[in-house]
């Protein structure tokens, strides 16, 4: 894969993350308001996000190690689930 798309992906997935958690967050305010618990809240409240690149980097790194990994000839017997002459796993 090209290394631009895979951080494409990287990051549609983390600000998915981050969405689903400021979701869950607005959900458990709203509760909290409808049942009257709770403490005045500012709603100028704005939620900024950073994402850093090394970081990306960092994960991009390690999604080509697997993927190496994963096609080495070790990996593809491993897959096949052959034992050996005792009938243990070949590791």
């Amino acid at each position: 894969m090209n290394e631009e798309i895979i951080r494409d992906q990287i990051n549609s997935l983390i600000r998915s993350e981050i969405q689903d958690v400021i979701n869950d967050y607005v959900d458990s305010q709203e509760e909290t308001k409808k049942s009257g618990l709770g403490f005045v809240s500012n709603s100028e409240d704005e939620l900024k996000v950073n994402i850093s690149n090394k970081e990306i980097d960092k994960i991009i790194k390690e999604y080509k190690k697997i993927k190496k990994r994963e096609k080495s000839n070790l990996s593809q017997v491993k897959k096949l689930g052959l034992v050996d002459k005792n009938g243990r796993p070949l590791s």
